[in-house]
């Protein structure tokens, strides 16, 4: 157990931070909605975010470096490259600033679906006491600066996620045949690209490619650590994927219909099983949560530290004040009462929109062999890489259309 712990970190803050309300969300929306039909869409995301979050694995081990900092270091031209932090810092830092209060919402949501809100009503104005609690734990574990300790915070998040979705989703008893066509015989049914785009959105998240190449070369100092690093990437990924899987079984399974939130699904599930799913579900919300409203204000940072060229990391005051920011912005929003579903969906389409652009970045640095050397992307890496910007290019500019034939 101490040498499994040892060699456990970073793969399991990535699978934590794709694991937030967003997914839950979508997750519940699509299993509600369309059945076991779109569990093919989220195995194709979850091949696609191991291929990806190696590449970006590789890339910290091997030169010490975030994503954001290696783009700014082997871009050339000055146009180019100040064109490439502005969409970077853009994307990345108000992106993760524009859901931190779903994320803080998300954990709201499971705690209020077993023990009632405390709202202090103020004519116009409302405080939600539970958001401003969430947002002051996930300060506190960010203000230790210290990644052990958000490492082992985050192996005992994911395991309870892991429990509490994957136990409701054997509770609901699902079709065993209608489960394995729906992961393995691709349909959309009357699925539109959008919950598709959302699914690949909410699993393989930009953010966590800047996030993840960062946090190796926090625990790992050397090259010798790059077969660790994968296969813990690896495992950590597809316990992910199970739990993403879970919650979609849970909601096509419970015959559950109406349905906006998990906490809507956690108290349709309570008439069919009982107190425990219920408390299962809503443990299992608030988790996810928790570990969203940590890694994406961790994450906004890094990228900020990188495209400043900043060189101090998670102890420096600069670093410290960008979480921060983030962090509180979403705990105001969150604390006034906003339910930012249609908000969360929409992070989750412009996620997997922003995907290729982020992809492409990566694919091109972890090719250059001036950054790489020998470890640069092989042959048949970069034919998986390709087919996977490809994907993610072609559903992307489909679900552009599918937005404007809808204005």
């Amino acid at each position: 157990m101490r040498n499994w712990l040892k060699n456990t970190g970073p793969g399991i803050l990535v699978s934590a931070a794709f694991i937030g309300p967003g997914t839950v969300t979508v997750c519940t929306l699509a299993g509600v909605n369309f059945g076991f039909t779109l569990l093919w869409a989220l195995l194709l995301s979850i091949v696609a975010c191991i291929v990806l979050q190696e590449m970006a694995a590789r890339l910290g081990i091997i030169t010490q470096k975030g994503l954001s900092e290696a783009i700014r270091d082997e871009i050339k031209n000055p146009l180019f490259k100040y064109l490439a932090i502005v969409l970077i810092f853009a994307a990345i830092v108000i992106g993760n600033a524009a859901y931190e209060a779903g994320n803080i919402t998300g954990a709201v949501l499971g705690i209020s679906a077993i023990i009632p809100p405390y709202v202090i009503e103020g004519g116009f104005f409302s405080l939600d006491l539970w958001s401003l609690f969430i947002g002051l734990v996930a300060f506190g574990l960010l203000a230790t600066g210290n990644y052990k300790v958000l490492e082992r915070v985050f192996i005992g998040l994911v395991l309870i996620m892991s429990i509490s979705f994957v136990v409701t989703a054997i509770l609901t008893r699902p079709d065993i045949s209608q489960l394995l066509k729906g992961l393995f015989l691709p349909q959309s049914g009357s699925a539109g690209i959008l919950t598709i785009m959302a699914l690949i959105g909410t699993t393989v998240v930009p953010y966590n490619l800047f996030l993840h190449a960062s946090l190796v070369g926090e625990k790992w100092k050397g090259k010798e650590y790059l077969g660790v690093a994968r296969k813990e990437l690896v495992w950590a990924i597809l316990l992910g994927g199970v739990v993403s899987m879970s919650i979609i079984i849970t909601a096509a399974a419970s015959g559950v219909t109406n349905v906006t939130t998990a906490a809507d699904l956690a108290v349709g599930l309570k008439p069919l099983f009982g107190e425990f799913a219920t408390w299962f579900i809503a443990i299992g919300l608030f988790a996810a949560g928790i570990t969203s409203s940590i890694t994406a204000p961790l994450a906004a940072a890094y990228v900020v530290k990188g495209c400043l060229g900043w060189k101090k990391g998670l102890n420096s005051i600069k670093f410290k004040m960008v979480w921060a920011t983030i962090l509180f912005l979403g705990m105001f929003f969150s604390s006034l009462g906003f339910r930012p579903v249609q908000l969360i969906q929409f992070a989750q389409v412009a996620n997997g929109i922003l995907l290729p652009v982020v992809a492409i970045f990566l694919f091109w640095i972890v090719n250059r062999v001036t950054v790489m050397g020998e470890y640069k992307n092989s042959g048949l890496q970069n034919i998986i890489g390709i087919l996977i910007i490809g994907i993610t290019i072609f559903l992307g500019a489909k679900s552009i259309f599918s937005v404007l034939g809808g204005l």
